[in-house]
């Protein structure tokens, strides 16, 4: 848990300190169904919509559910261990524009069950070669149809030594099955 905290903290700074300063990476760029390679996985996002309900959980007044369709596979040379939080959302350009899936409690930082079959769950393992495709929920404050995924490489030496890679975003526009019109 508290790695998981370290992390999230951690992918937060960095991403919002690129998208504003540029960065010390380099940082790639695609959109719906482009594959991003990074340095342990590729992924892709398939496909995104907003909506006012998912399997039965409901936004906050004002808000909306993001649900991105995304294919990860696992390129490195053993098992790796996912979060779904190492996918962040982001909208406009201000410092508290960006979620992480709902599978995660952003005041405890403690992880969530799924609340959809489909939904991918908070942590799990990819084998070596091993490719997951599953949705990632996100609470967005509605009126906002544009959005990006951004992953940030984290690397941990064998001195325990913490850095960062590349960053990779994916833009997109989310198809808006909310009902409510803009």
């Amino acid at each position: 848990m508290k790695q998981r905290l370290l992390a999230l903290a951690m992918a937060a700074a960095m991403v919002l300190g690129l998208t504003a300063c540029g960065g010390s990476g380099s940082s790639s760029e695609g959109r719906t169904g482009d594959t991003m390679e990074t340095f342990f996985f590729d992924f892709t996002v398939n496909s995104a919509y907003l909506t006012k309900d998912y399997e039965g959980y409901t936004p906050a007044e004002g808000n909306a559910l993001l649900v991105a369709d995304i294919t990860v596979k696992n390129t490195n040379q053993k098992s790796i261990e996912m979060y779904d939080t190492d996918f962040q959302i982001q909208w406009d350009d201000g410092d508290d524009a960006f979620a992480y899936p709902i599978t995660i409690n952003t005041e405890t930082y403690e992880e969530l069950d799924p609340v959809g079959d489909s939904q991918l769950p908070g942590t799990y393992t990819l084998a070596v070669d091993e490719e997951r495709t599953g949705e990632l929920v996100y609470e967005v404050p509605a009126g906002f149809t544009d959005f990006s995924i951004a992953y940030l490489e984290q690397f941990v030496d064998e001195d325990g030594n913490e850095s960062t890679g590349d960053t990779f975003f994916v833009y997109f526009t989310a198809e808006d099955q909310t009902g409510v019109s803009a």
